[in-house]
């Protein structure tokens, strides 16, 4: 628990207690980092996902198909740059070796 929360504190058991239902609903707590003109579509967001109903899943299932597969935290760029249109039009991007002029100075 947080510094500054004596143990026989009403807060306090208010907190514990609050968790506790929560756990039992199957929900927890956690805390993101965003932007402050996203609170409100995450705390929305939030509360549609926690609903747990058909409109949930749905949008669940939507949410997953943005998002990365789960482990597959290397090689994203690599995968980005090999999902480009220019794979496989055949592009020359080969640039032509010259010697380097004399400039003087």
């Amino acid at each position: 628990m947080r510094k500054g929360f004596s143990e026989k504190s009403a807060q306090y058991r208010a907190v514990v207690k609050d968790r506790k239902a929560l756990r039992e609903r199957g929900m927890s707590r956690f805390e993101v980092r965003g932007l402050e003109r996203d609170k409100k579509l995450i705390r929305d967001l939030a509360k549609r996902l926690a609903a747990n109903d058909e409109k949930a899943r749905r949008l669940r299932d939507e949410l997953l198909k943005g998002a990365p597969p789960e482990g597959e935290t290397r090689g994203g760029f690599l995968r980005w740059i090999r999902s480009s249109p220019l794979v496989g039009s055949g592009i020359n991007l080969d640039r032509e070796v010259v010697r380097l002029r004399k400039i003087e100075l």
